[in-house]
């Protein structure tokens, strides 16, 4: 009677012994499975992610051009061209032309013909005719005289003229038309490029 209880209790603990292996075991391999599961997941969302963002260069390359300039010579009788090449840095052709024209000549024997205390405000052309908005300054350190005031006038006719877009300019003080900016020359109205102003050499 003992002999058989005693077996009884061995089977009884070693069915728990079974089953509670069979529970860790089972654990296991769902938790496993469940990692597994997080992994793809994670993977198919990162891979989403990814698929999704544009690939950024390294190394970003900044677009130049050629633009031609047109400054005085040293009687300031004539215009002459100068070539350079710059950065465009997503500026308007036509801010970008003026703002280097502000800059001056970097060719010996050439004059700036806008003082280099003036501000470009804004550039707009519209039916042919280029807006040049300058800051105060275009007119109060300008150098005067009535020969200075053409190269100014038509260094900025040529120069934006090279645009197809543009054929006049009218130029503008911090945004308003003045009749004469300078105290001689007319500039109520656009001005055209004169042919006759650019150096033949």
């Amino acid at each position: 009677m003992r002999s058989k209880r005693i077996r009884h209790t061995r089977y009884f603990g070693l069915t728990v012994l079974v089953v509670l292996l069979a529970l860790v075991i089972g654990c296991g391999l769902t938790g496993s499975q469940d990692k597994n599961n997080m992994d793809q997941n994670k993977s198919q969302v990162e891979e989403q992610d990814n698929s999704q963002t544009p690939p950024v260069n390294p190394q970003p390359t900044e677009e130049q051009v050629e633009i031609t300039l047109y400054f005085s010579d040293d009687q300031a009788m004539f215009l002459k061209p100068e070539k350079r090449t710059v950065e465009k840095g997503g500026k308007p052709l036509a801010n970008l032309l003026i703002e280097q024209l502000i800059e001056g000549p970097r060719t010996e024997g050439l004059h700036r013909t806008i003082p280099e205390e003036a501000k470009l405000i804004s550039v707009e052309v519209v039916d042919g005719v280029a807006f040049v908005n300058f800051s105060r300054e275009m007119q109060t350190k300008h150098w005067g005289g009535s020969a200075g005031e053409r190269m100014t006038s038509q260094s900025v006719a040529h120069t934006l003229a090279q645009l197809p877009e543009v054929e006049k300019v009218q130029f503008l003080i911090e945004g308003k038309k003045e009749e004469a900016i300078w105290g001689h020359g007319y500039t109520g109205e656009p001005v055209a490029p004169e042919s006759d102003i650019i150096s033949g050499e």
